[in-house]
């Protein structure tokens, strides 16, 4: 069986020894699947962290298996597909916690919302998914948090006494104080996507599209909109692009301008320092230049630093 490369880079530098046993497990787990839902698999999709093809049932009828390791974020995220507003979110068949696999309806055609080219369209589009699919919070299910995105931070902090990757000491701190503001006076909290990007949002072809692959989170809508924000920028031009998406989002969901900016300055040191290889030093630098641009954003809204913000404690 062989495995895309890029696959295979990101569940051993993710997984370590425990991706590497989960590789060499993965024509079992295709062949169990097989006879488990009578089906037939096709070649997977583009892979990043999961196994994912299409496949066809003994009745000709056409899903997509997904097959991840078994564990936490495994159970986060069938947990979301069964929890999310089911009008935004593709439709769980079946699955099976212990072994880390999914059966799902497939999206036809599943265009992605990445290959949209204007984006008016684009921030539109994903504004109608996001209000389709956020619910309200399941905090018995322990979903993450961004408390726990906050932690993570810090232990990332705590570990790198000279920074980390294309961040120093200051920028870190900066970036957990705002995480903990934010944190603590964060109103009513939502079950969010926990992963929501142009890539996660697939067209139905009725005319609606809805999103795939949710992580589960508890938080509020403008953090979960970072990751949007920060994904399919170009090589020049990143600015202008991040502002008119804050502009029009804001618009379209009634956000809060304010918070957004400053989820946008926290969650953007968070996102990079996760893409830190720490044996080559190399980072995601279409991520890392989002931090600069929050911090410039807030500070031409509101007339600020972001210092001057922490200093006072505003809410």
């Amino acid at each position: 069986m062989e495995l895309q490369d890029k696959f295979v880079e990101n569940v051993i530098f993710s997984f370590r020894k425990q991706g590497e046993e989960w590789l060499k497990a993965l024509p079992w787990l295709l062949n169990y699947c097989e006879k488990k839902w009578d089906l037939v698999m096709k070649d997977p999709y583009t892979l990043s962290f999961n196994y994912v093809a299409p496949a066809v049932r003994r009745d000709g009828s056409e899903v997509v298996v997904k097959i991840g390791l078994p564990g936490q974020g495994f159970n986060h995220e069938l947990d979301a597909l069964q929890t999310l507003n089911p009008k935004g979110i593709v439709q769980l068949l079946d699955a099976e916690r212990e072994r880390g696999v999914f059966l799902l309806e497939k999206v036809k055609p599943g265009t992605m919302l990445a290959t949209v080219e204007c984006e008016e369209d684009v921030c539109q589009i994903a504004a109608m998914v996001m209000k389709r699919l956020v619910a309200p919070a399941e905090m018995e299910k322990e979903f993450p948090t961004t408390k726990d995105r906050e932690d993570d931070l810090a232990r990332i902090y705590e570990e790198n006494p000279t920074g980390f990757g294309p961040f120093s000491r200051k920028t870190l701190r900066r970036a957990l104080n705002v995480f903990a503001n934010m944190n603590t006076t964060m109103p009513a909290s939502k079950l969010l996507h926990g992963d929501f990007h142009h890539y996660n949002i697939l067209s139905d072809g009725t005319g609606s599209w809805i999103a795939i692959d949710p992580k589960g989170l508890i938080g509020e809508v403008e953090y979960d909109l970072i990751q949007f924000l920060m994904n399919c920028l170009p090589e020049e031009g990143a600015y202008e692009i991040i502002a008119n998406r804050v502009k029009q989002l804001s618009h379209e969901l009634n956000l809060n301008v304010k918070r957004l900016l400053l989820w946008g300055y926290a969650h953007s040191v968070l996102s990079s320092a996760w893409t830190v290889d720490v044996k080559t030093g190399e980072y995601n630098r279409s991520f890392s230049q989002c931090v600069d641009i929050f911090k410039h954003l807030y500070e031409k809204y509101f007339g600020q630093s972001i210092d001057d913000f922490l200093g006072k404690r505003a809410p």
